[in-house]
């Protein structure tokens, strides 16, 4: 089993438009995983508009601590009482950094990719940060301003900005065109 941290992402379709009753019981399950040994967060990312497909992260310690969490039977009762609130669930586990950035078929793009993917999400994040508290944290002493914008910012990143920063530039990171590139080849064809 890996001792890296590992990530158990979810995607849940609403069903019959239960989207109130969804919400809650998705509420409730973020809220039992908190409770287990080795659970560092979980998120939820909204799907786009015109679908309704969520998808639900949820992240433990290691692979010992997700197993435990999902061999409970509390998270049973939980997703017993989830029937009829989600169509065609898919999970996938993915285990350290590399494991974001995993597509359905275990590829992952390079990584000078996977670093500007990255730093896209945490500059604005970190500019934001330092734009609304950096005035009031001007005289604290490097190490525990340091600390204190890290203990903030990780949190957001891991579970918001790091998994957004995957979905919107995703086929740009697969290495699919993008709508610019397939604009730009049209337009060098037709001047060829």
């Amino acid at each position: 089993m890996s001792s890296e941290p590992v990530t158990l992402m979810v995607a849940r379709r609403v069903a019959n438009g239960r989207y109130q009753d969804f919400h809650h019981w998705l509420g409730e399950g973020r809220e039992l995983a908190s409770d287990f040994p080795g659970y560092l967060g979980s998120g939820v990312l909204a799907p786009p508009p015109g679908d309704d497909e969520y998808q639900i992260i949820f992240r433990f310690r290691d692979t010992e601590a997700l197993v435990a969490w999902e061999q409970s039977a509390s998270r049973r009762t939980w997703l017993a009482r989830g029937e009829g609130l989600y169509e065609a669930p898919h999970e996938y586990r993915a285990i350290g950094l590399d494991g974001w950035f995993q597509d359905a078929t275990g590829k992952t793009p390079p990584r000078w990719k996977q670093g500007i993917a990255i730093w896209f999400a945490f500059f604005p994040v970190s500019l934001m940060f330092h734009f609304l508290f950096g005035p009031l944290l001007v005289d604290v002493a490097l190490v525990p301003r340091i600390l204190m914008s890290t203990l903030a910012l990780t949190p957001m990143m891991v579970f918001v900005f790091i998994p957004l920063s995957m979905r919107l530039p995703g086929p740009w990171l697969r290495g699919e065109f993008t709508p610019w590139e397939r604009l730009s080849r049209r337009l060098h064809q037709r001047n060829a």
